[in-house]
């Protein structure tokens, strides 16, 4: 294998990892309740985010490349039910879900550092011949966009917001600082939308 070769999949590697560690650490400190419970219309919640994590990593990286992980999946049933893998059941504990993700991601691993860049697979539900370059842009691409919706759910239970309980993005400033930058923002949009409506003629702001 090429050094090039070599340092694009341990980039890709390296951003897959940031990505997994941001999901798992957006439970930390919260309840059972907390993590499980839907904070938008479409039900999105912490632990059904890591739940449905596991499935892309035992799918992309175990079936797409004949690597099976012997771990059961929703994916390969024939008609598996709407979103059955983004929300947990009562009887599935947060050791177990976390416990399984891991599991997905040490079997992800072991077929990243297995095989090269431009080794073929095939994923069943596209239909498609791939590599495992692209999927490991489609994983991390797949990991970070759920991070984010994390970032958004965590930050709606208690407020708590950053990148990483040990390298927080955000800026060091206190509830007032942020208080009046929501405000700022608010009277920027205010502002920026002043005059319009959604019929296009002229309406005031409440």
């Amino acid at each position: 294998m090429a050094m090039a070769d070599t340092d694009a999949k341990t980039t890709l590697h390296r951003y897959l990892q940031t990505g997994r560690d941001a999901v798992v650490w957006k439970l930390d400190g919260l309840s059972e309740y907390d993590i499980r419970r839907p904070l938008v219309p479409t039900g999105t919640n912490l632990l059904g985010l890591v739940k449905h994590l596991t499935f892309v990593e035992l799918g992309y990286f175990g079936e797409t490349f004949d690597r099976p992980s012997g771990e059961p999946s929703p994916w390969l049933d024939e008609a598996p039910e709407d979103n059955v893998d983004l929300w947990a059941t009562p009887d599935e504990t947060r050791e177990d879900i976390v416990g399984r993700y891991r599991r997905a991601c040490a079997h992800a691993d072991a077929t990243i550092d297995a095989l090269g860049l431009e080794a073929s697979g095939r994923v069943p539900w596209w239909g498609a011949e791939v590599t495992l370059h692209q999927i490991l842009v489609h994983v991390v691409a797949e990991t970070h966009r759920h991070a984010g919706h994390a970032d958004i759910v965590r930050e709606l239970v208690d407020g708590s917001a950053g990148y990483m309980a040990t390298d927080d993005n955000l800026p060091a400033a206190d509830a007032t600082w942020w208080s009046a930058y929501y405000d700022r923002v608010e009277q920027a949009a205010r502002d920026g939308a002043a005059g319009e409506s959604t019929d296009g003629s002229s309406a005031p702001l409440p």
